[in-house]
């Protein structure tokens, strides 16, 4: 696992510090005000983003923090879900 996410590390390590959590913000802020698919798809790719995160830490984290990690992916994707379809 610590190999392929060497590269995309990588990368973000070259960016500016600020830039993800900024796009992650306006991706969530976007999902959570647009409708339809547009809104759908922002909120898959936060999602998509969390799990990644949440992969990479997996093996840290205490059954509790697991669970609580997986909660919110579970969350944003059903917000996805139902902003896709209204």
């Amino acid at each position: 696992m610590e190999q392929r996410s060497a590269v995309p590390l990588l990368f973000l390590r070259q960016m500016p510090r600020w830039l993800l959590p900024a796009l992650l913000a306006a991706l969530l802020i976007t999902g959570l005000a647009l409708h339809g698919i547009g809104a759908g798809i922002a909120l898959v790719a936060v999602a998509l983003v969390l799990t990644w995160l949440a992969a990479l830490s997996w093996p840290r984290l205490t059954p509790g923090g697991r669970l609580g990690r997986s909660a919110v992916i579970a969350l944003v994707l059903v917000a996805a879900v139902i902003q896709a379809t209204r």
